[in-house]
């Protein structure tokens, strides 16, 4: 069992930064892979981003690549999310979230992942 809770959220403007971090309890969290999913009011949840179980891999949604990196501290049993030249269109509920499998690599569907948390607010105004 893994139990999820983001924080870091919040109003930024245009171009600006915010860091998300996810705080996981449970003793699996270092052989799962980790995942980023964001909702737009109106709008079905989509992929941002995910790290493999050891860190060493990570897949980015086109629309964040080379504005967001996600990063993961087994140690401390966390994974976080720079967001970089936020845009408007960032603006929605980011949710953390744990893979199904162990030592898994890293996925995009949210089908695949069996634990979430409650999601941190982000806002970019224009």
């Amino acid at each position: 069992q893994v139990q999820l809770v983001e924080s870091g959220g919040g109003l930024v403007q245009t171009g600006g930064s915010l860091r998300l971090s996810c705080a996981a309890s449970g003793r699996t969290f270092s052989s799962r892979a980790m995942g980023w999913f964001r909702q737009a009011p109106g709008k079905e949840r989509e992929f941002v981003a995910a790290i493999n179980w050891s860190g060493d891999d990570t897949y980015y949604a086109a629309s964040v690549k080379g504005r967001f990196t996600i990063s993961r501290d087994n140690a401390k049993n966390t994974v976080d999310l720079q967001m970089n030249s936020l845009k408007p269109e960032d603006t929605a509920l980011y949710y953390c979230a744990a893979a199904a499998a162990y030592y898994g690599r890293t996925y995009s569907r949210d089908y695949e992942y069996a634990y979430w948390g409650q999601g941190t607010q982000v806002t970019v105004s224009s």
